[in-house]
């Protein structure tokens, strides 16, 4: 044996000592520990992609076991009408967020996209595969029946890996034992070994063209990231309007009952003025009148508020039956609120979405992802030239498996050419990808046009709500002055009745006007901002990024 040969096989014999360690079932794993590997892997990506937009919340696509709709179905929360549960804002989009059947389906299509990342990542890692398999053979021998010849046990561990440059590498290690059944003899073992090489050196060489899969995916998972944290703050915005909305009719309510006991403190006045002889009966009938049409609409209102309240818990996913009383001091929180970094008008918010809005940077990205497609569908029109390598396969001899056979080793190498002739398919494909990248940039183009748009619509939806608020305020403050005066020249003799009701009438219709000035104020800045691309949803509530602004504003001349 040659020095040369023994050098050899040292590390040949090494990895056959190695495989027979790995070749140690994993059948034994559980589904169960497989679901955790899963998990473990994709709940790491996934929070390494979401850090990149400073996301505090923890994700994952179970659902809680102690949720408030469980609670309250268990009987551990109570929700009657003696004790209804008082929701804030940021309760309300938390228990949104909890019930919601389309936010759950956004968790699991960025898990999903995370997990197909995973495979993507494992085609390019060091693919492990083990065997292992028994036989037995033999002969029918006339007068003695079936006769048992040969057995044995047979194991393989391979191990491939594909190289950036389009290169696969393939290994086998083969750990057999065999026995002679007819002659008697015992166990022998038997080892083998290959190794193979191929190399494009044409179509499918390069980086780009081998990773892309890999790096689609990646992208893939980018886009899903952006889309669920636009989702959030959609959804967050779509439960504030809800919410608000539920307030404003809450407001109205109170604000009818409020007008409601001021007319039957009325007609009662008037009723004991007229019994003194002191006022006609019409004044007495024109009080009545109003307290009756005023109770009309407070059975309207309350029955309208009922129904409201009942469609706000069908949204947040909680029990119907359940009682929920929303918090007023939301109206007092968004007098105080001010979103002064917001003020710009729509050609600056439009310069700004187009860096900030995630769902634009996904139509950029995907116009990109086109471009990509059409160098790899050129790719595939070229001519395929492969180059094989290969080792093996060695063979030991019987009962000496570490041992290979003197001269047992061969090799080879061969060079293939699969001549671009006939390419209609791919031809096809690529010219199809050329129309592809034009859509997608006519669908980049509409995008930007809708945002403009939107924008601007929304700058118009502002300056409007903001100036009807102004005009609301000093409505009822005008109202209320009217009412006090035709209250005391009522008593002073001055004024009859019909005089202190128009203006209670008016004070009713201004502070209803208000309030429905505030919400629309409120809902339309949420709207400019989430537009723009600079409303966040944090533990707190809504924020407003104002790293966008300050950078915006520094670039201007």
């Amino acid at each position: 044996m040659t020095q040369r040969s023994q050098a050899f096989r040292r590390p040949l014999r090494r990895l056959v000592l190695a495989s027979t360690l790995v070749l140690v079932p994993s059948a034994c794993k559980s589904a169960d520990a497989y679901r955790d590997d899963a998990d473990r892997e994709v709940y790491e990506i996934i929070r390494s992609r979401r850090d990149e937009f400073a996301a505090l919340d923890g994700f994952t696509i179970e659902p809680s076991p102690e949720n408030l709709r469980v609670r309250i179905l268990e009987g551990a929360a109570a929700s009657d009408v003696e004790n209804p549960l008082l929701l804030t804002l940021l309760d309300a989009l938390e228990i949104a967020g909890e019930n919601s059947r389309d936010y759950q389906d956004q968790r699991e299509s960025l898990y999903l996209t995370a997990l197909d990342l995973t495979l993507e990542r494992w085609q390019f890692s060091v693919k492990e595969t083990g065997t292992f398999g028994a036989f037995l053979d033999g002969d029918f021998v006339e007068g003695q029946g079936w006769e048992a010849q040969g057995a044995g046990l047979l194991s393989g561990f391979g191990l491939t890996k594909l190289l950036g440059s389009g290169a696969r590498i393939a290994g086998n290690v083969g750990l057999d034992l065999v026995r002679d059944v007819s002659r008697g003899d015992g166990w022998d073992a038997l080892s083998n070994l290959s190794l193979n090489i191929t190399q494009p050196l044409l179509r499918g060489f390069g980086r780009d063209i081998v990773l892309e899969p890999l790096t689609q995916a990646d992208r893939n998972l980018v886009y899903e990231v952006r889309a669920y944290e636009r989702f959030r703050r959609t959804f967050a915005f779509n439960v504030a309007s809800q919410y608000y909305r539920v307030l404003q009719q809450g407001d109205t309510l109170e604000n009818e009952e409020r007008n409601y006991q001021r007319l039957i403190e009325l007609r009662e006045r008037n009723e004991s003025l007229a019994e003194a002889g002191r006022q006609s009966d019409i004044q007495v009938d024109q009080a009545r009148q109003d307290e009756l049409r005023a109770a009309t609409r407070l059975v309207d209102v309350r029955s309208s508020y009922a129904s409201a309240l009942d469609d706000f818990k069908l949204f947040l996913g909680l029990p119907i039956e359940a009682s929920i009383l929303l918090d007023r001091e939301e109206f007092q929180r968004l007098r105080d609120a001010g979103f002064t970094n917001a003020d710009v008008g729509s050609e600056a918010a439009y310069a700004i979405a187009q860096e900030e809005r995630l769902d634009f940077l996904n139509t950029l990205g995907r116009y990109e992802d086109a471009g990509r497609r059409v160098k790899i569908s050129a790719d595939g029109l070229r001519t395929r030239l492969d180059v094989n390598a290969g080792l093996g396969p060695a063979q030991s001899d019987e009962g000496r498996p570490l041992d290979w056979k003197d001269g047992g080793i061969g090799w080879s190498t061969d060079l293939e050419i699969d001549l671009a002739i006939d390419r209609l398919p791919e031809r096809n494909a690529y010219r199809a990808s050329l129309v592809r990248l034009e859509a997608a940039r006519r669908t980049v183009e509409e995008a930007a046009d809708v945002i403009l748009r939107d924008l601007r619509n929304d700058e118009r939806d502002v300056r409007s709500a903001e100036e009807s608020y102004e005009i609301q305020i000093g409505a009822v403050t005008l109202a209320q002055r009217r009412v006090e005066s035709a209250q005391l020249n009522l008593e002073a003799g001055r004024a009859n009745t019909r005089d202190l009701l128009e203006a209670q009438e008016d004070l009713l219709e201004a502070e209803n006007a208000a309030t429905q000035a505030l919400v629309d104020y409120t809902l339309a800045r949420l709207a400019f901002l989430l537009d723009m691309g600079v409303l966040r949803v944090e533990q707190q509530g809504f924020e407003v990024e104002a790293e966008p602004l300050r950078r915006y504003q520094e670039n201007q001349p």
